[in-house]
């Protein structure tokens, strides 16, 4: 796992930091990760974001890296100048407070409640930056009375930052005003021993997020062609009228409307994906008309046990780090007799090819490894095919 600092070499040394980060167990790449032509390329491979400045002419390509990993909710927080970068790429997002840029919601965060990185971290320290005035302590009656306003600080930063509180944008960024990253601070070191902790569990998800929404926004256009095989697939299903149908790791809702048809108007249809972008794609491809679209971990459903019919599953089980514990998951949330389908759109041996390698043996695809993978868990396989252009599995919940 790999935390990226992200600053002006010519401005700030990463010492601090990545003191406090090493001492939580992670590593560190003092590079950062812009790409001038690209700038969510980036984020590949990488788990965190901490930002405490840019160089000028990296200004632009960073704000484009932030405004990326808002929207693909890769942990990131920004210390000092850097918290003055993360609230201008919002503002640069969508300067006139509509649109795209608006769903990303710039909220001002004290430091208590529930919040996941700020709730009861104590007092806030008084930290003056570099060359700057010190800067006063959040206020805690919630209110923000403080104007957005540029300056340009001694060291050559550009500087744009709410001068009195943290705050936090969208779902994971998180930027601090007043924790110098060169010097972080007693207090500054809790942060990044917290943000680190935050990090490293949601390090698997992260990677999947950042995946899929770069890919988010042509997905249903590129796999159009797979859409009859999806709607075969699901027949084979061969659900009740009335019952709850779930479309687990949906993407862009590919299988919802052939389950809407088979529990009809009176049952319900539920696509859950961990990437806030596939869904969002699948909204604007009308896929809420056939069903509840839900931001979910496929490992932890927020469902209660034995209120599932139906499990739909395309290309997700063989991509997950502990399948048995995701079968078991689906096992918790199915009534007796429900149907679990997993279904991959290319046969092994043509995704082998096309990849330029043998079989793999030990591919939880294959049969001798999914079929006991199912039958321990509670699931009792009744079809397997391993055909030219697609893998399907039907197996049925024991009662």
């Amino acid at each position: 796992m790999a935390v990226v600092v992200v600053r002006d070499p010519a401005v700030d040394t990463p010492f601090g930091v990545s003191a406090a980060l090493l001492a939580a167990g992670l590593a560190v790449r003092p590079e950062p990760p812009v790409d001038r032509a690209s700038p969510a390329t980036g984020l590949a491979g990488v788990e965190a974001l901490v930002v405490l400045s840019a160089r000028r002419s990296d200004v632009a390509p960073v704000l484009a890296l932030l405004r990326d990993a808002v929207a693909a909710e890769v942990p990131v927080l920004a210390l000092g100048a850097g918290a003055g970068l993360l609230s201008e790429a919002e503002i640069a997002a969508d300067p006139d407070g509509t649109g795209p840029g608006a769903r990303l919601g710039l909220t001002l965060t004290p430091p208590a409640g529930n919040d996941p990185l700020l709730a009861d971290v104590g007092p806030l320290p008084e930290v003056p930056l570099p060359g700057r005035a010190p800067l006063p302590v959040a206020e805690r009656d919630g209110r923000d009375p403080v104007a957005l306003a540029g300056t340009v600080a001694p060291a050559g930063r550009t500087v744009l930052a709410r001068q009195r509180q943290a705050f936090r944008l969208g779902s994971a960024a998180w930027g601090v005003p007043f924790v110098d990253g060169d010097r972080p601070g007693p207090w500054g070191e809790l942060l990044l021993g917290r943000f680190a902790a935050l990090a490293a569990a949601r390090a698997a998800h992260t990677t999947t997020r950042a995946h899929f929404t770069r890919q988010a926004g042509d997905w249903e256009e590129r796999f159009a062609y797979q859409a009859p095989a999806y709607g075969a697939a699901v027949a084979r299903m061969r659900l009740e009228a009335g019952g709850r149908a779930l479309d687990l790791g949906c993407g862009t809702g590919r299988a919802m409307p052939a389950l809407r048809a088979q529990v009809g108007p009176s049952g319900q249809v539920v696509g859950v994906d961990v990437t806030s972008a596939m869904l969002a794609s699948a909204a604007r491809h009308a896929r809420h008309r056939q069903g509840h679209l839900l931001a979910a971990d496929c490992d932890r459903l927020p469902l209660p046990a034995g209120s599932v019919h139906g499990v739909f599953s395309a290309g997700l089980i063989d991509q997950l780090p502990d399948p048995r514990a995701t079968l078991l998951e689906w096992r918790r949330v199915a009534a007796p007799g429900a149907v679990l389908l997993l279904f991959h759109p290319s046969g092994r041996a043509e995704r082998a090819a096309r990849n330029n390698r043998p079989l793999d043996p030990n591919d939880l695809l294959a049969e001798d490894n999914l079929r006991p993978a199912l039958e321990t868990t509670g699931w009792r396989v009744d079809e397997y095919e391993d055909a030219p252009h697609h893998v399907l599995a039907r197996a049925v919940l024991r009662g």
